[in-house]
C-alpha cells in the first residue's frame, strides 16, 4: 500500500527515544532547527531503532536538500545512509551526485561513494570515494577536477582539461582545494606532473598563496620566470609580492598594495633592480646599475555627487618601461583632479605632469633647425620640453529651466601651465613652429550659449542660437627668441556669435522601407578673431574638419583659438532604412567663409590650419558614407577632397564583415603630404586582420599592416587560438618592421584555464637586420 508521510525530526543530538505511542518525533531541539522528510513510504523499527524512508525520500534540513530513493537513520548511531540517485544539495548551493551518502544526522561528518560535485561556478569534482570530517574537510580519493561545464553534453569523451589526482582535499575553512600527486591532463593526455598543487576554491574571491607564474625571453634580459604571491593581509587590503628572476641582469622584485576605504581605494606600487649587466644597455638610459618605477593610484568619494583622486608615476630612468614592457605596464602620465557631477552640470580640476618614456632623438621625418637657431629640433630636450599644467579647471552645465523657450548652456574653463624649454618645429624653409613656449601661461574662459528648435507647418527645422565667449591670457614668457607671441602681459580677447541652422528633411515611405533627404544649412555671423597668431595655442592644436564638424559654430578643438567672421556651411544628407535593418547613410558638404578675417587661413602659434581644409574662402568637399545591411557587414567612409580638383587631402576607409566562419576587416587610410608640419610625403597605408573559425572551438587568426608608398609591411602577426567555457590557449608570432634596420619577430604563448587563471610566455627571436 502507497502511503505518503511529511513530518518534522528535530535535530537527533537532542532526540530521544521514545514509545511509539508516545510523540516519536515532537523533541524540539535547543537550536530550533527542523528537519523535514517526506517519502511514499515510512518503516520505524523499534528494536533497531532504524527509521526507514522508502520512495522518493525527500530531506530538508538546515540549508540542506537530499534526494533518494532510500534513507535510512540509525538513532543510535545518530547517522543516515541514503541510496538510489542519491543527490544532496548544499547551503552553498553545490550539488553532489553519489551512488551512497553515509552522513552524520547534522550532515558534518561521513563518507559519500562514486560522487560527483557539480559547483555553483560550474565546475565539477568526482571521486570514487570521498569523506567528510568535522563538517568542512572533504577527502576524494581518485579523484577529478575540471571547469568543463559544457562536457557533461558529452560525457563518452575526456573533458577539454582536467586535474587527477591520487587525493583530493576540499578545506571549506581555509577556502582551499589541494591535491596529492597530480597531473594535468588536456583531451585525456597528460602533459605534466606535480607531487603537489593547490589553488583556493571557486567561492574565494581573494586568498593569500602563490599565484600562477609567468616565463618570457628577451636579448637584454635573458630567460625570466615571474613568481607572483598574493597576500590577503586583512578585509581592506592586499599585498602582491613578485620576483622576477632573471638569467642575465639578477633578480626584480614587484611589490603592490591595495587598500580600500569606506569611501574609495589607492594603491601603490614599486618595481627595483640591481642589473648584473649593464652594459647591456651599453649607450642608452639603462646603462645604470640601479633601475625602477614607483606608482600610485587613488579614487575616493567625498559624497555621491564629488570624487577626488591622483594617479603618479616616477621612473628611475626614460627607458625602464620599455627595456622591462614584458613584465611592466605603465602610464607616463600624472594628475591629480577633483570631479563634481550633478544632473545638468559638471565640474572637473586636474593637475598634469608628463613624464617622457624615450630618449631624445632626431626626427628625421620633420626638418631640423638650421644653423645658429637658437631652438633645439624634435625629439631633443623631450622631458624640458613637456608642461607642467596647474591646473586644467573645467565648469560646465545646462539651465535647469528653458530661457525664452530655449535651452541656456555654459562653459568656463581655467588653464594654467609652465614649460621650461620651448618646443619647436621647423618648415621647410626653416622657420620656427611652436608646440609649446617655455614659461608660464594662464588662461580663463567662460562662453554661454543659447539655442531654441523651431518646426513649421512644412516640417522644416529651425535652430536660432547666439553664444559669447570672452578670454583673458595672462602671458609670461621666458624665451626672448619667440617674437610671434603678444607684446602685453595680460590680452583680453571676447567673441559674440549669432547664428541659425536650417533642417528639412523629406520622407519617402516604400514597401520595403523609408528614405529621408535631409538639405542643411548654417548661417553664423561674428567679428573677426582678435590677436591671430599672437596667443599661445595648448588645446587647439588639432583641426579635424569632416562630417562630425561641418555644423560645428566653432571647429577649433579647445579655448586657445575661436573661429571668426561669417560663415555658411551647407550640406545634403541622405538615409536608407529597411525593415530588415539595414541602412545606408551618405553626407556631403562644404564651408564658406563669407565675409571677415579667416580664422584658418591664418595660423597661430601652432596649428595646422593651412591643412585643415578651412584655409580658403570656399573649403574642402567633406563627405562620409555609412553602410550596414544587418547581415554582418558594415562599412565606413569619410574623406575631405580638394575644392579646385577633387583630390583626396584625407581618406579613410574601413569594412567589417562576417560571412559563415570568417570574420574580417580591411581599414585603409591616406594622408596627404604637410611638409611645414614635418610630413613630406603622401602616406597610404592598409590594414587587415581576419579569423577563420576552422572548427567548432579552433580558430585561425592574422593581421597584417602595410605601406603603400614604400610598398613594405609595417607590422603582421598570425595564430592559432583554441576557446571554450573552460579554456581559451592562442599562439601568435608576430613581425614588426617599423624601424627600416631591423625586423623584430616576437612569439606569444598564452593559456587561460577558467577558475585557475591566465599564463602568458612570450619571446623575441631577436633584431634581424633587414637586407
Amino acid at each position: 500500500m502507497l502511503s505518503v508521510a511529511v513530518f518534522l525530526l528535530p535535530v537527533p543530538s537532542s532526540a530521544q527515544v521514545a514509545d511509539t505511542d508516545g510523540d516519536l518525533f515532537g523533541v524540539r531541539p535547543a537550536d530550533d532547527a527542523q528537519l523535514v522528510l517526506q517519502a511514499d513510504e515510512l518503516i520505524y523499527d523499534q528494536d533497531t531503532d532504524v527509521i526507514s524512508a522508502v520512495g522518493n525520500v525527500e530531506i530538508y534540513y538546515d540549508g540542506y536538500t537530499l534526494f533518494a530513493n532510500t534513507v535510512r537513520l540509525d538513532r543510535k548511531t545518530g547517522r543516515f545512509t541514503a541510496e538510489g540517485g542519491a543527490k544532496l544539495t548544499e547551503p552553498d548551493e553545490n550539488i553532489i551526485v553519489a551512488e551512497t551518502i553515509s552522513l552524520t544526522d547534522d550532515f558534518r561528518d561521513g563518507f559519500i561513494d562514486a560522487l560527483r560535485i557539480d559547483a555553483v561556478n560550474r565546475t565539477r569534482i568526482a571521486a570514487e570515494r570521498a569523506e567528510r570530517e568535522n563538517g568542512d574537510v572533504t577527502t576524494m580519493h581518485k579523484g577529478v577536477y575540471t571547469a568543463c561545464y559544457s562536457c557533461l553534453a558529452r560525457p563518452e569523451r575526456p573533458p577539454t582539461w582536467q586535474i587527477k589526482a591520487r587525493k583530493i582535499v576540499h578545506n571549506k575553512t581555509e577556502q582551499t582545494i589541494s591535491y596529492n600527486d597530480p597531473r594535468l591532463e588536456f583531451w585525456g593526455v597528460p602533459v605534466a606532473y606535480f607531487p603537489y598543487f593547490s589553488h583556493p576554491d571557486p567561492t574565494v574571491k581573494r586568498k593569500s598563496g602563490f599565484l600562477r607564474p609567468s616565463a618570457f625571453y628577451s636579448d637584454n634580459l635573458g630567460f625570466g620566470a615571474s613568481i607572483p604571491y598574493y597576500w590577503a593581509a586583512g578585509e581592506s587590503y592586499d599585498v602582491t609580492f613578485v620576483a622576477t628572476p632573471l638569467s642575465q641582469q639578477g633578480l626584480l622584485m614587484d611589490v603592490e598594495l591595495r587598500k580600500t576605504f569606506r569611501s574609495g581605494e589607492m594603491t601603490i606600487r614599486g618595481a627595483g633592480i640591481r642589473q648584473l649587466d649593464p652594459s647591456a644597455f651599453s649607450g642608452e638610459a639603462g646603462d645604470t646599475d640601479w633601475r625602477g618605477v614607483i606608482t600610485t593610484h587613488g579614487a575616493f568619494r567625498i559624497n555621491p555627487r564629488w570624487n577626488w583622486g591622483w594617479d603618479a608615476a616616477l621612473f628611475s630612468d626614460v627607458k625602464f618601461a620599455s627595456d622591462y614592457a614584458d613584465l611592466w605596464q605603465s602610464t607616463s602620465t600624472s594628475t591629480l583632479f577633483l570631479t563634481g557631477i550633478g544632473a545638468n552640470k559638471f565640474f572637473e580640476v586636474r593637475g598634469y605632469a608628463f613624464q617622457i618614456l624615450s630618449e631624445d632623438f632626431v626626427y628625421s621625418g620633420t626638418t631640423q633647425p638650421p644653423a645658429g637657431s637658437p631652438f633645439t629640433g624634435s625629439g631633443i630636450d623631450q622631458q624640458e620640453k613637456q608642461p607642467y599644467v596647474h591646473p586644467v579647471l573645467d565648469y560646465k552645465g545646462l539651465m535647469d529651466q528653458p530661457i525664452l523657450g530655449g535651452e541656456l548652456s555654459y562653459d568656463m574653463n581655467l588653464t594654467s601651465l609652465t614649460r621650461e624649454e620651448t618646443d619647436a618645429i621647423f618648415t621647410s624653409a626653416g622657420d620656427a613652429r611652436f608646440r609649446g613656449v617655455a614659461g608660464t601661461f594662464t588662461r580663463t574662459s567662460a562662453k554661454a550659449e543659447w539655442r531654441r528648435q523651431l518646426i513649421d507647418p512644412l516640417g522644416q527645422i529651425y535652430t536660432p542660437f547666439v553664444a559669447a565667449q570672452g578670454d583673458l591670457f595672462i602671458l609670461d614668457s621666458t624665451d626672448p627668441n619667440v617674437t610671434a607671441l603678444a607684446d602685453e602681459t595680460v590680452v583680453g580677447r571676447a567673441m559674440p556669435t549669432a547664428g541659425i541652422t536650417y533642417r528639412y528633411p523629406w520622407l519617402s515611405a516604400h514597401k520595403w522601407g523609408t528614405q529621408v533627404f535631409e538639405p542643411m544649412g548654417q548661417l553664423i555671423v561674428r567679428p573677426d578673431e582678435t590677436s591671430i597668431g599672437e596667443l599661445p595655442n595648448e588645446d587647439a592644436q588639432s583641426i579635424v574638419f569632416d562630417d562630425t564638424t561641418l555644423f560645428d559654430a566653432d571647429k577649433f578643438s579647445g579655448f586657445d583659438r575661436v573661429e571668426g567672421g561669417t560663415r555658411a556651411n551647407l550640406g545634403m544628407k541622405y538615409t536608407i532604412s529597411t525593415y530588415a535593418g539595414g541602412f545606408v547613410s551618405g553626407l556631403v558638404g562644404q564651408s564658406f567663409q563669407l565675409a571677415g578675417e579667416n580664422s584658418y587661413e591664418v595660423p597661430g602659434i601652432l596649428d595646422a590650419t593651412e591643412y585643415s581644409g578651412l584655409e580658403t574662402s570656399e573649403s574642402d568637399y567633406i563627405a562620409s558614407l555609412y553602410l550596414d545591411t544587418n547581415m554582418g557587414l558594415r562599412m565606413s567612409a569619410q574623406g575631405r577632397f580638394d575644392n579646385d580638383d577633387l583630390q583626396a587631402n584625407r581618406f579613410e576607409a574601413q569594412a567589417t564583415g562576417v560571412t559563415g566562419p570568417v570574420t574580417s576587416q580591411v581599414i585603409y587610410a591616406f594622408l596627404r603630404e604637410q611638409p611645414d608640419l614635418g610630413i613630406t610625403e603622401d602616406r597610404r597605408e592598409v590594414q587587415g586582420a581576419a579569423s577563420l573559425q576552422l572548427l567548432r572551438n579552433w580558430r585561425l587568426f592574422g593581421r597584417v599592416r602595410y605601406d603603400l608608398e614604400d610598398s613594405g609591411i609595417v607590422r603582421d602577426g598570425f595564430g592559432l587560438g583554441y576557446d571554450d567555457d573552460s579554456m581559451s590557449v592562442s599562439v601568435t608570432f608576430a613581425e614588426d618592421r617599423s624601424d627600416t634596420t631591423d625586423i623584430d619577430r616576437t612569439v606569444y604563448l598564452r593559456l587561460g584555464l577558467r577558475t585557475l587563471g591566465d599564463s602568458d610566455i612570450s619571446t623575441g627571436l631577436g633584431d634581424y637586420l633587414t637586407d
